[in-house]
């Protein structure tokens, strides 16, 4: 990354907000990771519950370095249980009497299968927030289904949106629907908690799909289709919601997004590129014609960025008051003052590796921000250390063996 990116050091003793939540992670691979990730860098005691062989994000690798795990695992602990065998499932549930917040992202049934239905749970530990993932939820025709993100971006309608009419539909290169249910799932667990601190509720449980929060991130696209009957088509980069929206290639063979998503914007776009007569031709004067006409104000956006370098384009347009942007690779994100400056990647210390580059933590709080306290661990480092917690040893579960 840039020579002044930030470094940090891990501080175990520095508390965050949630410092003395405790949340017992029992999820695989990625949207309990993120969601534990978010209540994790914010100070909660995330107590990740593995299998011997370990979270099988910990396989996802870069020439041979776990970086998923490492980016993930941080600000967690982890303790190898072998569920199948009765003391481990015994000292699990021993960690649940201890917990706020519970998550877990088995295929529905399973956890009551191992005699630990919300029910059960709840009469346990009756303050208890339990998350249940899954891909399609806890009820409905599909929620016995295997439920991969993938399959979600698909069944969503949301690769249907993505990529050009002409062409197949393209799912996402990245965990997208994992990422966005991680999210809402920690936003989901704050409210709970929060309505457990007002009194309003005790434990309770929170039925958290794969497929509601990404289907939500479409917005109007049901009312849209119920009141014209149409199905929007894909549109590439551009829009057939907005034009002049598109990404257009430069004379250096770098790209530049556009949006002009208000009438003053596309007026003074139309300026710059030196098509003032576009503005009050009935093609172009309104956003719904040009949205129609978008191929005919594509052409003309395209011939000018054509004729100049991605920074000269970006500097004329800007200059008067456009609003455009460089499409970055992480290459560029890399060396870009921006991000070097507002620190949005940080260097955290690695003992592999010196220091590795990860996202830094989100969002920003002016008095009580969140915290770097602990690397992502090996599997069950901290196994010893958390049943000693519980009042059980290593000695306990050999007793399984």
């Amino acid at each position: 990354m840039a020579e002044n990116t930030k470094t940090v050091r891990f501080q175990p003793d520095r508390k965050g907000p949630l410092h003395g939540i405790r949340v017992i992670d029992l999820s695989r691979v990625v949207a309990g990771n993120m969601l534990s990730l978010q209540l994790g860098d914010f100070g909660a005691d995330v107590v990740k519950v593995e299998p011997p062989q370990g979270d099988a994000l910990r396989e996802w690798r870069d020439d041979g370095h776990s970086l998923h795990w490492k980016t993930y695992g941080r600000n967690k602990r982890s303790i190898a249980l072998n569920l199948r065998q009765p003391k481990a499932l015994e000292a699990l549930t021993k960690l649940l009497e201890t917990a706020d917040v519970f998550i877990e992202n088995f295929r529905p049934g399973t956890l009551e299968e191992m005699g630990l239905s919300p029910k059960a749970l709840l009469e346990l530990n009756p303050k208890l927030v339990i998350v249940r993932i899954s891909g399609f939820g806890q009820t409905g025709p599909y929620a016995k289904l295997p439920g991969f993100g993938t399959l979600v971006e698909a069944m969503s309608g949301f690769a249907m949106r993505t990529g050009f009419p002409d062409r197949e539909p393209v799912l996402p290169p990245l965990a997208l629907a994992d990422m966005i249910s991680g999210l809402t799932g920690a936003n989901a667990v704050m409210m709970a908690l929060f309505a457990r601190e007002r009194g309003d509720a005790a434990g309770q449980v929170i039925d958290l799909s794969l497929l509601e929060p990404i289907f939500a991130s479409l917005g109007p696209e049901a009312s849209i289709y119920h009141v014209t009957g149409k199905v929007k088509e894909r549109s590439g980069s551009g829009s057939n919601t907005v034009s002049p929206r598109n990404v257009y290639l430069c004379r250096d063979g770098k790209y530049v997004a556009l949006s002009g998503s208000t009438q003053a914007i596309a007026r003074r776009i139309f300026e710059i590129v030196g098509r003032p007569d576009m503005k009050d031709d009935p093609r172009f004067a309104t956003n719904a014609e040009r949205v129609k006409h978008r191929e005919l104000v594509d052409a003309a956006l395209a011939a000018w960025f054509r004729t100049r370098t991605r920074d000269e384009a970006l500097s004329e347009m800007r200059k008067a008051g456009a609003t455009v942007g460089p499409v970055y690779d992480i290459a560029d994100i890399s060396t870009d003052r921006h991000f070097a400056e507002r620190e949005i990647v940080v260097n955290v210390e690695d003992a592999d590796l010196g220091s590795i580059p990860q996202h830094n933590i989100f969002p920003r709080f002016s008095q009580t921000p969140g915290v770097f306290r602990h690397p992502a661990p090996e599997v069950g480092e901290q196994t010893e250390a958390i049943l000693a917690e519980i009042g059980m040893t290593l000695g306990d579960l050999e007793g399984d063996e």
